[in-house]
């Protein structure tokens, strides 16, 4: 019965599969002259640029619309006055030719994302003219302007121009590019790309909450904005434009997309004035010398690191009233990062004298201190015994802090390992001193009075 059963369910299994291909056979062939009409036929004239709107939005946000045979677009000029000196930007350790011209670019979009779904509606771009900025606005009315929008970009990129952007490396550029080739035309050549952002990450994250651009201006180039539009809230504007007409609001988004702009200039001057000029060092924060002596070592340019870690140390502890933003600036750090750099050229006594002033700092820097001072007693003045000396003042600071609740793993294991090491070698140089001694002993043989005293024994001289 059970055998009939599961016959019986197998069969009604397999004409319910039969009736389901059946019927989508049917469906397909319901479908094939559909599709083959479709293929056959002459694709759909694309939808004709909207002349009307682009003069709207011109009007709205003050700019002046341009009317090209693939589309229309609008643009917005201002000027500012801004001498600058690109050249010394050339001392800094990152790409840059003072050779090319600066071709400054921010772009608003309506994602994150870098793939064929984002569009780019807002183009700001700058560059100087003598001693004045000019800033340029391109604004994408529609869709279908997209490729006169393009072509009015590629226009205004001089061949040998090198770009300057914020986040451009990852974001703005890649996602131009993918909007060029989606458009079928090849994006623009660059003679070179200087992205902020990773250089506000490596000399200013040490005072800042964050290294948005809103952050970065306000802390290093003392820039204040009011009544910012929100990054977050700028593809809304562009859609309720697109959807119901919407213009007035889109001038807050030209706005924040020209002072984006602007700061990239400012943040440029600061960069060539204070840092990249040795004669502006005074007038920087230190920890920012700091961040440029870091980068430096990592390129192998030392003499250039030095001198940043000298132009920080000489300079006073910065005041909350002379700075916005964060005032820290760890001393002892500095004074670490010197030391090590004395090391590696093998300037031992300014090594030592750069460990001895961390050592005053206090904290974890003295504790970091005194093993630099370990491993240079060790293996640079071959003096095992004042190593073990200042390895043990290290444990000593240590479990003194984390008796506080400070604890320090990386010092921790560093001393450990260190302190077995030196122990051995300590008691390995004391066997071998008794031993020493002892065959000393054995060589210059027994003491006056005692020599052959058994050999007297035998032969005692008569009373």
């Amino acid at each position: 019965m059970t055998r009939e059963l599961a016959r019986a369910a197998g069969t009604v299994v397999t004409m319910t599969d039969q009736a389901l291909r059946l019927r989508r056979l049917a469906r397909l062939r319901e479908l094939e002259p559909r599709l083959r009409f479709a293929a056959e036929s002459e694709r759909p004239a694309p939808r004709p640029p909207s002349l009307h709107g682009a003069a709207r939005l011109a009007a709205a946000i003050g700019g002046r619309e341009v009317v090209a045979e693939n589309g229309s677009f609008v643009v917005v000029e201002r000027e500012i006055h801004a001498p600058f000196d690109p050249r010394p930007l050339a001392r800094l350790p990152y790409p840059f030719d003072p050779q090319r011209p600066l071709f400054l670019l921010d772009t608003e979009t309506t994602g994150l994302g870098t793939a064929a779904g984002t569009l780019v509606f807002l183009i700001g771009m700058a560059w100087w003219e003598g001693p004045t900025l000019r800033v340029v606005q391109l604004w994408l009315p529609d869709h279908p302007d997209e490729g006169a929008f393009l072509d009015a970009l590629t226009g205004y990129i001089p061949r040998d121009a090198w770009l300057v952007t914020y986040n451009g490396r990852t974001f703005d550029w890649p996602l131009l590019t993918t909007r060029f080739r989606l458009m079928r035309r090849p994006p623009p050549e660059l003679a070179g790309h200087l992205d902020l952002l990773p250089i506000s990450r490596a000399l200013f994250r040490h005072r800042l909450p964050d290294a948005r651009l809103a952050s970065v201006e306000a802390g290093v180039a003392a820039v204040r904005r009011r009544g910012d539009l929100p990054s977050a809230l700028i593809p809304d504007r562009y859609f309720a434009w697109l959807r119901r007409g919407e213009a007035e609001p889109l001038r807050d988004v030209l706005e924040h997309n020209h002072q984006d702009v602007v700061s990239m200039a400012r943040l440029l001057a600061v960069l060539a004035v204070r840092l990249a000029d040795p004669a502006g060092h005074a007038a920087a924060h230190p920890g920012d010398l700091v961040g440029l002596a870091r980068v430096y070592r990592r390129r192998g340019r030392t003499a250039e690191a030095l001198m940043c870690l000298e132009s920080a140390l000489a300079l006073p502890d910065p005041e909350r009233s002379s700075w916005t933003g964060g005032t820290t600036f760890d001393r002892g750090q500095a004074w670490l990062e010197q030391a090590a750099l004395f090391g590696s050229q093998g300037r031992s006594d300014e090594a030592v004298d750069a460990w001895q002033q961390a050592i005053r700092c206090g904290g974890r820097t003295a504790v970091l201190g005194w093993i630099g001072l370990a491993k240079h007693r060790e293996h640079r003045a071959r003096d095992p015994q004042g190593a073990l000396a200042a390895a043990l003042t290290a444990e000593r600071l240590v479990a003194y802090r984390r008796a506080l609740g400070r604890f320090d793993p990386f010092a921790e294991r560093d001393l450990a390992r260190r302190l077995r090491r030196l122990r051995l070698r300590a008691a390995r140089r004391q066997g071998f001193a008794q031993r020493g001694q002892i065959g000393h002993a054995i060589d210059a043989g027994p003491p006056d009075g005692q020599a052959g005293r058994r050999g007297g024994e035998e032969h005692v001289p008569a009373a």
